[in-house]
């Protein structure tokens, strides 16, 4: 979130100079800096032996598979929304969780957090998000993600860690 406004009084904000912060929203009337603060979500690379699962959602890509992502919720511990968002937007339960580090989506205010999963069980229900959901070989997955460029690197750290694949 980039701050403009002081969200307790409403007055606009102006920028100053906060120490090795650099340029920082500042609230004269309230005396209090908002640094801007990006949305944290999660991205999975959920894998099933030597295949991954992957999604069609066209408001992301209209041309390109995607993984499992989704924002992390108030009073949700990131591994949690993993679980949760595999759970919601494919009705499968997954198991061994591993943090693959942090990425980013230019040009937008996101802070993605990603992981890399093994499927556990259940039958592939897309929910209604989801245009269709599948396994595909790892070997071609790179294509089948296409345009999507953070996908790629999640898929690429994925199979690092996994050397067997």
């Amino acid at each position: 979130m980039k701050y403009k406004f002081c969200p307790i009084c409403g007055r606009k904000l102006k920028k100053v100079i906060c120490g090795d912060e650099g340029v920082v929203p500042f609230c004269p009337h309230d005396t209090y800096y908002y640094f801007d603060t990006p949305n944290p979500c999660i991205m999975v690379a959920v894998i099933k032996d030597d295949e991954i699962l992957l999604l069609k959602q066209s408001y992301i890509y209209k041309d390109s598979k995607v993984l499992i992502s989704g924002y992390i919720g108030i009073d949700e511990k990131a591994e949690d929304t993993v679980y949760r968002e595999v759970l919601e937007e494919t009705s499968i339960e997954i198991e061994d969780i591993n943090f693959l580090g942090t990425d980013f989506i230019e040009g937008k205010e996101i802070l993605m957090l990603t992981y890399s999963a093994k499927y556990k069980a259940g039958t592939i229900k897309p929910s209604k998000e989801v245009e269709e959901a599948g396994w595909f070989k790892i070997s071609e997955a790179l294509e089948e993600l296409g345009e999507n460029e953070i996908g790629k690197r999640v898929l690429k750290k994925a199979i690092d860690r996994e050397p067997a694949l």
